[in-house]
C-alpha cells in the first residue's frame, strides 16, 4: 500500500500539552498538503483551525481527554461547543472506572449523551485498550455497537501503551457492521499502518506518518 493512500485514513494529530498556535497550523498545513481524513487537535484551538482551513480540511478535537473521568454533563458540554466551533468529528474517552465497575448502563447513557450532541457528526469512542481486560474490551464493543457511534478507538497515547495488532483484530470480531475502528498512539512505521489498515482499521491517529512524508523521523503520537 501506498503511504500516499495510507495517508488519507490518518487523523493527522497533535495533541501535546505544550503545543502552540504555529505548530497547530503546521499541523493543519501538512494534513492539507499530504491529503489526511482530518487534523485532531485540542478543542482550544478548534475556532481558529477552522477558520484558517475554510473548509480546506475536516477538524477533529478530543472529549474529556485523556482520562475520561469529566462528568457525563462536562462531556456533553465539551463536545456541544467544540461543534459550534466548527469541529466536524469528536474523539471521546469513556469512564474507564465505570467500566471496572461494570456499570455498562452509565457508560452506555453517556456515549448515547455525548452522540446526540454531536449533532450528526462523526463521533470515535476511545476506550483506552491497554487498561482493560479482554473480556471488557469485548463488552466496550457491544457497549460502542448499541451506542449508535461510529467509531470505536483503541487508545489516547496518553496512557501505557498504544493500538496493538491484536486489539483490533479483536474489535473487528466483535463490533457491529455499522461501527468503524480507529487505532492510535504508537503506530510508527507505513509497517504498522498497513498492518492496521489489513486487520480493519479504518482511520489511524498519529503523527508519525506525515512526519516520515516529510522526510523527517517518525517520533511523537
Amino acid at each position: 500500500m501506498e503511504l500516499s493512500e495510507i495517508l488519507t485514513h490518518c487523523d493527522h494529530t497533535l495533541l501535546k500539552q505544550e503545543c502552540t498556535w504555529e505548530q497547530i497550523r503546521e499541523v493543519c498545513d501538512d494534513g492539507l498538503k499530504y491529503h489526511c481524513a482530518n487534523v485532531c487537535i485540542p478543542p482550544c484551538y478548534v475556532k481558529l483551525a477552522n477558520e484558517y482551513l475554510e473548509d480546506r480540511l475536516k477538524v477533529c478535537t478530543v472529549i474529556g481527554f485523556p482520562n475520561g473521568y469529566s462528568t457525563t454533563a462536562v462531556k456533553v458540554f465539551e463536545t456541544e461547543n467544540a461543534v459550534r466551533h466548527g469541529a466536524d468529528e469528536i474523539d471521546m474517552v469513556i469512564n474507564i472506572g465505570w467500566v471496572k465497575e461494570g456499570r455498562w448502563d452509565r457508560v452506555l447513557e453517556e456515549i448515547r449523551a455525548v452522540k446526540q450532541s454531536c449533532g450528526g457528526r462523526i463521533l470515535k469512542v476511545i476506550i483506552e485498550t491497554c487498561l482493560l481486560t479482554e473480556e471488557e474490551k469485548i463488552r466496550m464493543c457491544e457497549v460502542v455497537t448499541e451506542s449508535g457511534a461510529d467509531y470505536i478507538k483503541t487508545s489516547t497515547g496518553f496512557s501505557t501503551a498504544g493500538a496493538t495488532r491484536e486489539d483490533v483484530k479483536l474489535f473487528k470480531e466483535h463490533v457491529g457492521p455499522s461501527v468503524r475502528i480507529k487505532a492510535a498512539g504508537g503506530i510508527s512505521s507505513i509497517q504498522d499502518a498497513e498492518d492496521f489498515l489489513n486487520l480493519g482499521a479504518d482511520r489511524l491517529g498519529t503523527s508519525r506518518l506525515v512526519k516520515l512524508a516529510k522526510g523527517q523521523q517518525g517520533q511523537g503520537y
